[in-house]
């Protein structure tokens, strides 16, 4: 049972990540699916130093310096929830699983944009050995508009990346070549909160 309203939020992409148009949805949608998606918001961290130090637009990394600090295999080893009241119940995370069933996930970049998420964890609604493809980049809003973020979208069996136009965005917040962290904003009823993806490099 949800004690509180999560407002979910996802993007329209165009084919080669450019623009985005932001959408909410209904109340009634919400307590259906009670889906969290990502959202834009100002990077925070550097490729190097404390994850949890702030840095101005000026002096943050160019995307295409965090296109080659993503890039790679990772594997996720904790989502931990930040300013998420104990009493919101996240069923769903990028309209895929349960947030558990992402942990000890391998999510492999591939220069190209190519990529996968594969599923390791046991669960009554996990899928152990499950792969799903994505396409990823790094979007880059355009100098003084923002930070870059990283953002996916999945390919279903028979999609063409070219043709997929919705996708999912989250915040580059620190990477050290060993360590990444991504942050997903989350907007609820009394503020925003956010999902923090910590993962380590596989490779």
């Amino acid at each position: 049972m949800i004690c509180g309203l999560i407002y979910p939020q996802k993007y329209n992409l165009n084919l080669k990540f450019i623009h985005m148009n932001r959408f909410v949805l209904s109340l009634a949608t919400v307590f259906a699916t009670v889906t969290l998606f990502s959202c834009g918001a100002q990077k925070q961290g550097t490729s190097t130093g404390n994850p949890s130090s702030n840095t101005s637009a000026a002096s943050g990394p160019s995307a295409s310096d965090w296109k080659s600090a993503v890039k790679g295999t990772w594997t996720l080893n904790t989502i931990d929830r930040e300013n998420l009241p104990s009493s919101f119940t996240i069923k769903s995370v990028f309209e895929e699983a349960p947030a558990e069933c992402f942990v000890g996930s391998t999510w492999n970049f591939i220069g190209n944009g190519k990529g996968s998420i594969t599923f390791n964890a046991q669960g009554t609604l996990c899928a152990p050995g499950a792969s799903r493809e994505i396409f990823w980049s790094i979007y880059n809003p355009g100098k003084g508009l923002g930070e870059p973020q990283f953002q996916f979208k999945k390919i279903y069996a028979g999609d063409k990346a070219k043709n997929v136009t919705t996708g999912y965005r989250l915040d580059l917040s620190y990477s050290d070549g060993n360590k990444l962290v991504m942050r997903m904003p989350l907007t609820v009823a009394n503020g925003e909160a956010y999902l923090v993806f910590n993962f380590t490099r596989s490779n």
